[in-house]
């Protein structure tokens, strides 16, 4: 493979079916959604051999991200390059019209539970849209215990034990792996460690159309992994990261990724010089600067910032709201 400089790349969405999605993913990305099936995410950026971003535009068009890591590791990831075999993070839009099913992602620890390659999974999520029955479910009610919830699931009772809220636009949520969860009647972007392992706790009864049956359950492996002493969870707290010349709000800072939020119609600096960022337009459009060259981008893209690129000069067209996403800072492998 010819080597060619990286430079901020637009990537292009992966959509999924799901059996609780909708088509309200088509409001906010350009791409067109399958005909005729609800579409519950959106993978918009995905390190997976079986599901692997694709490059838009540019000289690199129609490399996947496995192929860039493998051709640049140090101009991709600076000085994380070495620690990951795939890119660490995974990055989806969700439409969940029909309620997500009751579940819990191992955390790293728990490697008996982890298919061999995959990691646990720590997640973020950013509310972007609600419907009239939207609700969040983020841990546990106080004095649950294993076999309250065990007794539970076995009279279809579970949500009684479950702590939840009705969320807000703009909302941050965060979920430790371990953390039992679930949405409904939300469009939201999530944030998660590059792993796919979901234990099903419930699953609301749902009948998979394209099987005509329900979906099967974890229940003993979720049970295995569920943190007891994790009680109520509720929207994150922003804290202002800088304040010039547009406010920065830090939605979330853990070790495996950071997320922030900026808005405004003023030229500002996104990225971090010698870092791999990835920045998400959720509202507006604009374009980065880089090299001499501009990189238009709108409601709904992913941008990958490659280390090599550095921070970047934003202009927004209008009024523009931004999620930069960073990555981990401690040393680990996937």
């Amino acid at each position: 493979m010819d080597k060619i400089p990286l430079y901020p790349m637009r990537l292009e969405p992966i959509y999924q079916y799901r059996l609780w999605g909708g088509r309200r993913l088509a409001n906010l990305l350009a791409t067109p959604l399958p005909e005729g099936e609800p579409i519950g995410e959106a993978w918009i950026l995905s390190d997976r051999e079986d599901q692997a971003s694709v490059v838009v535009e540019g000289m690199l068009k129609g490399r996947t991200l496995g192929c860039l890591l493998e051709q640049s590791p140090e101009d991709l990831l600076g000085k994380l390059a070495g620690h990951y075999k795939r890119f660490p993070l995974l990055l989806k839009f969700l439409d969940v019209s029909q309620g997500l099913s009751v579940q819990v992602h191992p955390p790293d620890a728990h490697k008996e539970l982890i298919p061999a390659g995959d990691t646990g999974k720590t997640e973020a999520w950013v509310v972007l849209e609600k419907g009239p029955d939207a609700c969040i479910y983020a841990g546990l009610k106080p004095g649950t215990t294993e076999e309250g919830l065990r007794q539970a699931i076995s009279k279809g009772t579970v949500t009684d034990q479950l702590a939840s809220f009705d969320p807000r636009i703009g909302d941050g949520i965060f979920i430790r792996a371990g953390t039992v969860h679930s949405l409904r009647d939300v469009v939201v972007f999530e944030v998660q460690e590059n792993s796919d392992v979901t234990f099903r706790l419930y699953d609301w009864n749902h009948i998979d159309s394209k099987t005509g049956h329900r979906r099967p359950l974890q229940v003993e492996q979720a049970l295995a992994c569920i943190n007891f002493d994790q009680g109520a969870i509720g929207p994150v707290t922003p804290q202002i990261h800088e304040t010039k010349p547009l406010p920065w709000e830090k939605l979330i800072h853990c070790d495996h990724f950071g997320v922030w939020r900026v808005s405004g119609e003023f030229p500002f600096v996104a990225g971090a010089d010698g870092e791999c960022r990835v920045i998400v337009c959720i509202e507006g459009r604009g374009e980065l600067e880089h090299a001499g060259a501009n990189y238009p981008f709108a409601t709904g893209d992913v941008v990958l910032l490659p280390a090599v690129v550095g921070a970047c000069r934003c202009r927004p067209n209008g009024t523009a709201t931004l999620l930069e996403i960073s990555l981990p800072e401690i040393s680990g492998g996937a």
